[in-house]
């Protein structure tokens, strides 16, 4: 019941694993650039392909990140859902915060493991992300000034995407011989953090009838206008970050092309909501990340190496 309601493992588990695996592809076609046996973009020929270890390690260890943000919620804002939101599970006694913090201890026993499995070296980036984490849980010592700033409030909370995207390229690039990031990889890790931005504000724009007391939303703190201006331009800042990466992997063209049909989808929402915001239709937004977040991988990592491999196939 816990999961459904607060971490649903249907919802977020295609959306990690095209994050984890965008994240190790995009890395291996960054180490197959300038390859020479004349297929478009990056030659997977010429460099050795990631292993499933890597996957497996970049998709389990993302996931339980995200849950271990999720735990570190409802630690952090405990007060405020018992005051303004008792139907949540921690408040109403579903579970307690002794069996969510078990769970998040099992999960970074299973994340150590792992990075141990794979590669020691990658506990250098784990625990920078674990570090990072536990000064989110703090609020960074800041509580109250965070909160009356949300734009800070904000980017310093996303700043724990790109450690997590990071980590999952170092999946790939960590354990090859030169072992040192391939030149790129910093747009890529751009478009995470930007992308953390449009889930964040895509899931807290709400309709006027929608609104609850106590529960803050942009909606509410900026109005529906400016909330809706902030996301496009979040949009186009990842936008730009995504063409650029691409760019990296001579990948540009199609990914532009899906952010144009993204864009377009995201100015009829707009529209639409705006006009008549009636009980709902915030909702919207939320899916537009959603769907946002996973074209854009799934167009920047997976798509790209799939076809690089196929047109590499003898039997092509």
């Amino acid at each position: 019941m816990y999961q459904r309601e607060r971490f649903p493992v249907l919802a977020h588990g295609p959306l990690v694993l095209a994050f984890s695996a965008c994240a190790v592809c995009f890395s291996a076609l960054l180490r197959g650039v300038g390859g020479e046996t004349g297929a478009p973009g990056p030659d997977v020929a010429t460099i050795a392909p990631p292993t499933w270890h890597a996957f497996l390690v970049a998709f389990v260890t993302s996931f339980i990140s995200f849950l271990h943000l999720r735990i570190a919620d409802e630690f952090k804002d405990l007060e405020e859902d018992t005051l303004y939101r008792p139907y949540r599970p921690v408040p109403r006694g579903l579970v307690t915060l002794r069996e969510l913090a078990v769970l998040g201890i099992a999960g970074a026993v299973i994340q150590l493991a792992l990075a141990l499995w794979l590669d020691a070296r990658l506990l250098v980036p784990l625990l920078a992300t674990w570090a990072y984490l536990a000064l989110m849980s703090r609020e960074f010592f800041c509580r109250d000034w965070l909160k009356a700033r949300p734009i800070t409030y904000m980017w310093t909370h996303m700043l724990i995407m790109p450690l997590i995207d990071f980590y999952a390229t170092a999946c790939d690039w960590l354990p090859t011989r030169d072992a040192v990031p391939p030149p790129g990889l910093a747009w890529f890790v751009a478009v995470s953090f930007f992308s953390g931005f449009i889930i964040e504000i895509g899931r807290k724009i709400r309709s006027p009838l929608d609104e609850e007391a106590g529960v803050p939303t942009y909606s509410a703190t900026w109005g529906r206008g400016r909330a809706v201006t902030t996301l496009a331009v979040v949009i186009g800042l990842t936008s730009l970050s995504a063409i650029l990466a691409a760019a990296c992997i001579r990948f540009a063209q199609p990914v532009a092309v899906v952010i144009v049909a993204m864009l377009l989808v995201y100015a009829a929402i707009s529209a639409r909501f705006l006009g008549n915001p009636s009980p709902g239709r915030g909702k919207s937004f939320e899916l537009f990340a959603a769907l946002w977040t996973l074209a854009l991988y799934l167009g920047l990592g997976v798509a790209p190496f799939a076809l690089r491999v196929l047109w590499a196939s003898p039997a092509t």
